[in-house]
């Protein structure tokens, strides 16, 4: 039995535990014509996109089937774990996304929607999934090269699912999930550490009103963070994050 590491402290973390980032989406145009960035799923997360700012759509595959979903201004579009999504360009599309579990994305909770032989050898896949350190020319290259990778294999998954086929889509879910089973223990640490501790916190204050004794109000104060990444390569754009505990550290191989 895999033992599992100690949870990492989150002493600050956002209302909820959630991750924050901005994306601003990519503009580059993949082999259908379309401009935006890499399908993938998440494993145990729900995000959300709050549009800020331009106009575009997320295309999603799920058991309700495919769908496009405009994004503009002010609107909102999430999605549970399971579902493939993929970021589509409509013009200066800006976008701050909220992120379920803080730290577990980071931690390797989402998969691209790579084809087949690629999701079936891990060492492969963690190749053609990492991306050279920094913001320069070689890490755009990279991200390019693993976002038409995505796509080669989301179109697939896509084709088959509008023919009413969805056991390639079925069955690119349970390789994600054996991609990323090892990974479970580490993934149980932070969710303990950022959002049940939460939860659990808000329990333990509950009680105190309960009981006529809010010490802990004694403990109240303000915090602000500003993006200390810029431009960074996410999955689906150009990546502005936080760096404060459990909330968007870089991707692993960023």
């Amino acid at each position: 039995m895999v033992s599992e590491p100690e949870p990492a402290g989150v002493p600050h973390p956002l209302p909820g535990a959630i991750g924050l980032s901005h994306l601003s989406a990519y503009d580059w145009e993949a082999a259908d014509g379309v401009c935006g960035g890499s399908p993938h799923l998440h494993l145990v997360c729900t995000e959300a996109y709050v549009v800020t700012g331009g106009r575009g759509a997320v295309q999603t595959l799920s058991p309700d089937g495919y769908r496009d979903i405009p994004l503009e201004a002010g609107s909102i579009a999430w999605f549970t774990p399971g579902t493939v999504h993929r970021m589509v360009q409509g013009g200066d599309l800006r976008i701050t996304v909220l992120m379920q579990n803080s730290g577990l994305p980071e931690a390797g909770d989402a998969v691209f929607t790579f084809p087949p032989e690629v999701l079936a050898d891990p060492d492969r896949y963690a190749a053609a999934a990492a991306l050279p350190p920094g913001t320069g020319p070689e890490t755009a290259a990279a991200a390019l090269r693993r976002r038409d990778l995505a796509v080669e294999g989301y179109l697939g998954l896509r084709a088959a699912l509008v023919a009413g086929d969805n056991g390639p889509y079925l069955e690119f879910q349970r390789a994600a999930a054996r991609l990323v089973r090892d990974k479970v223990p580490t993934w149980r640490a932070l969710w303990r550490a950022g959002a049940l501790a939460t939860a659990e916190r808000t329990g333990a204050q509950l009680d105190a009103l309960a009981d006529g004794e809010p010490a802990y109000l004694g403990e109240a104060t303000a915090y602000e963070a500003a993006p200390t990444r810029l431009g960074g390569f996410g999955m689906c754009g150009r990546r502005d994050e936080y760096a404060l505990p459990g909330t968007t550290l870089p991707y692993r191989g960023e």
